[in-house]
């Protein structure tokens, strides 16, 4: 019954003109960043940041997380009519996406994908409303060291557990560790790292390090690749879109299991919405009585993944809103928004701030709504706007980069900081580096040397603390399994013969 009163609460704000414009606005402009290939939601979110810093903090988390799971519902438009994934988690939806676009049925993809991505999310909300205050109540009783070696963990798993080598995930997570001591020290009051910058006093911008290592190194990345991809003589009609009943058979199931699996990995720190579509579709994969549909436009190849992906956008939440823990980049600069809010994530905030957790709660429910109006009935506008030149897009969005930067500080160290980080996050990229886990570290880095130097404060300097304390344990155990599991996978890599 406390549930549906606060429930209640919830859409009683998030239904005011205010959040629902918010909510439109986040939603609408999601989808367009999804459907447009090489942006993102994170470049995206990046860029709206400064724009929440003048809002209420409730309206600023509704546009920010629209523009995410929005992104989320967009993204498969690209993949299935160009084969170029709009977001890193809808490249596993290209392999049976495109060739159903190939075989005349682009409209039933595209109408599938939505109604899953509808589905998982909404599985993800229900669990979000029945978990989030049970966890928040338990960790109400986590100590310093809990939190830290909950930190610890999440840094280490989004490191290891991401697409790309574990030790150059580690090597990113150590950088943003460092960037993040930049400033001034919380306890003593002395300046670290700001080699004589004032600039640099209250530490590097988390602004300008988001927008450069993803807005302006994704930018750098798309246009040393060449032209993108252009559209060639696709029309979606609504007609086009109704799918057969085998193809509504297929569905059923495979939607359920993508919501599933989405859900699960969207509560667990350092996985995300890639890993949840890629594991999602190889579980259909092996539950396929005939594994040889796959790749050629089989229905649960691009339903599942898409269900996934989705589910764990919104599953994420969890652990980022009760404990203050973000379960990917994405996540980390929500927390970072809300900081300078002075709104700290973590069991608190549902009891200190209920109306904004259970508003955002509420605003899910209407964005994917929402969504479900902006992507069915016009799904031929989204299909139009993969016709724009990438020549033009580019100038535009780094002159918005640019601008956003500087309105935070008014400050034009920071806009050079932004493209200096740039051709930073683009350099790593080259060179296979990820730029994700750098962020992470970066803005749990203050807070893990927090609850690091409050647990031996209150210990007297005894480090047992961390392994004395049982959930301290567990997580660090967690933590060190992760790790060698990381390092035996590495010994098994067969080694690289050379031709002499």
């Amino acid at each position: 019954m406390e549930t549906l009163t606060n429930l209640a609460m919830g859409f009683g704000l998030a239904l005011t003109p205010e959040a629902l414009l918010y909510c439109l606005l986040g939603v609408t402009l999601g989808t367009v960043i999804g459907v447009l290939p090489g942006i993102g939601a994170l470049t995206t979110i990046s860029l709206c940041l400064p724009l929440t810093f003048h809002l209420d903090p409730l309206l600023g988390l509704i546009m920010l997380a629209g523009i995410f799971y929005g992104a989320q519902y967009g993204s498969s438009t690209a993949s299935i009519l160009l084969n170029v994934p709009g977001s890193a988690p809808a490249a596993v939806t290209c392999i049976d996406g495109y060739p159903m676009a190939r075989q005349g049925r682009a409209g039933v993809a595209l109408f599938l994908t939505t109604i899953a991505s509808f589905i998982g999310g909404s599985f993800a909300i229900i669990l979000l409303i029945m978990f989030a205050p049970l966890l928040a109540r338990f960790a109400i009783g986590f100590s310093a060291a809990d939190y830290f070696s909950i930190m610890l963990l999440a840094l280490v798993a989004a490191s290891t557990l991401s697409v790309g080598s574990a030790l150059k995930g580690l090597c990113m997570v150590v950088l943003g560790l460092i960037l993040g001591f930049v400033g001034t020290d919380i306890n003593s009051g002395q300046f670290r790292f700001t080699f004589g910058i004032p600039a640099l006093a209250d530490g590097i911008s988390l602004v300008a390090l988001a927008m450069g290592l993803f807005g302006v190194a994704e930018i750098l990345a798309n246009v040393s690749s060449g032209e993108m991809p252009s559209l060639k003589n696709t029309r979606v009609t609504l007609r086009s879109m109704l799918p057969t009943r085998q193809d509504m058979q297929e569905f059923k199931m495979s939607c359920a299991r993508g919501s599933v699996v989405g859900s699960f990995l969207g509560m667990l720190p350092g996985t995300g919405p890639t890993i949840a579509s890629f594991l999602a579709y190889a579980l259909e994969k092996k539950l396929a009585k005939d594994p040889s549909r796959f790749g050629n436009g089989a229905v649960e190849g691009i339903v599942s993944p898409e269900a996934a992906n989705n589910a764990c956008v919104q599953a994420a939440f969890i652990p980022t809103l009760t404990l203050g823990v973000p379960g990917d980049a994405i996540m980390a600069v929500m927390i970072g928004g809300l900081l300078i809010h002075g709104i700290t994530p973590g069991p608190q905030l549902i009891t200190e701030n209920a109306g904004l957790f259970w508003g955002v709660v509420a605003s899910f429910w209407i964005g994917n709504v929402l969504l479900l109006v902006l992507n069915l009935p016009f799904i031929g506008l989204w299909v139009k706007l993969l016709s724009i030149p990438y020549r033009m897009l580019y100038p535009a969005i780094l002159l918005l980069i640019s601008i956003g930067v500087y309105s935070v500080n008014n400050s034009t160290v920071d806009v050079m900081f932004t493209f200096g980080f740039g051709l930073l996050g683009f350099a790593f990229t080259r060179a296979g580096f990820p730029s994700a886990p750098l962020l992470l570290g970066f803005v749990l880095g203050p807070l893990v040397e927090e609850n690091f130097r409050r647990a031996l404060l209150l210990s007297n300097g005894d480090l047992t603390t961390f392994v004395t304390r049982p959930v301290s344990a567990i997580f660090l155990a967690a933590t060190l399994l992760i790790l060698l599991s990381s390092v035996l996978a590495l010994r098994r890599r067969p080694a690289v013969v050379l031709d002499e």
